[in-house]
């Protein structure tokens, strides 16, 4: 599934989709906030049941000059038992196949753009080899805020699960030197950047995309899920700081809304492109097909 942004395709690469209730992902939120956004979350980012549709994808973002990665999924093998989501433990998924099927294949990429260090969001930027985990896209300079690989490093120290992710997902590109630690700010190139939206991991960014007149932006997990554009207020269960993070999502609420910028769901279902409107004191997600 690819969309066009000026002349950059982006194609989205899912590894899997997990229903969610929303109770558990927005513990405070209101009664009434699942039926009131039902008339746009349907059919696509609800099903009958009323849980939530939340996919781990990955945005391949091909550029004329380059095919970048914006996140890397949950990866295969990796021992997720402690904490976390359940469905992301020990995984055997054709996610590698899939993306060679988008055309980026694990020789071909430039660039590995990570939004923050959770994980499935990391996952796939190792492999298991020879029972030692190696960078999967060898040629790749990966893209690391500097502060949110110091939290996370610092934390290994401290979570015995931190720690397990970040020795099997994070350092061993750290040790191969294919990691450029950047500011939050940080300019891939002239189409493609970082925007800082800290709060729900202390280092967490958007990632922009502009090209001939058309503009896009990746959410990260500055939102989890459409229902947060009706229902802003609530912190996710998910968030790392709650009150940072619910300015971060007013913030990309109000300025993305109306402002003709695609958006991209990092965890919404397919379709995962589409634009924030604003609808009355909130604000809701208009899908549109082809991602």
């Amino acid at each position: 599934m690819s969309i066009r942004i000026g002349d950059i395709a982006v194609t989205r690469v899912e590894e899997l989709v997990i229903p969610t209730s929303v109770r558990w992902l927005l513990p405070d939120a209101p009664p009434d906030a699942r039926e009131n956004a039902r008339p746009w979350l349907e059919p696509h980012f609800i099903n009958e049941r009323g849980h939530l549709l939340q996919s781990v994808h990955t945005f391949v973002v091909r550029t004329p000059e380059h095919v970048i990665l914006v996140d890397t999924g949950v990866g295969n093998q990796k021992v997720r038992d402690q904490g976390g989501v359940a469905g992301f433990h020990m995984l055997d998924t054709p996610f590698l196949e899939k993306l060679a099927e988008a055309g980026a294949t694990p020789e071909s990429v430039d660039y590995v753009l990570i939004t923050h260090m959770h994980s499935d969001h990391v996952g796939w930027n190792t492999r298991l080899v020879d029972g030692a985990w190696v960078p999967t896209f060898p040629n790749a300079r990966y893209i690391f805020v500097a502060r949110e690989w110091a939290h996370w490093s610092g934390e290994a120290e401290q979570s015995e699960a931190t720690r397990v992710l970040v020795d099997d997902s994070l350092r061993p590109v750290v040790d191969a030197g294919l990691a450029d630690l950047v500011p939050p700010d940080h300019r891939v190139s002239g189409s493609v950047w970082l925007e800082p939206s800290h709060g729900h991991t202390p280092g967490h960014v958007c990632v922009r995309i502009s090209s001939m007149g058309d503009d896009a932006v990746v959410t990260g997990d500055v939102m989890h899920s459409p229902i947060q554009c009706a229902c802003p207020e609530p912190a996710s269960a998910l968030d790392r700081d709650p009150e940072p993070a619910r300015e971060a999502r007013r913030a990309f609420l109000e300025r993305y809304a109306d402002s003709g910028v695609l958006v991209l769901g990092t965890h919404f279902s397919a379709p995962s492109a589409g634009y924030i409107a604003r609808d009355g004191a909130a604000y809701r997600y208009d899908a549109v097909e082809g991602l």
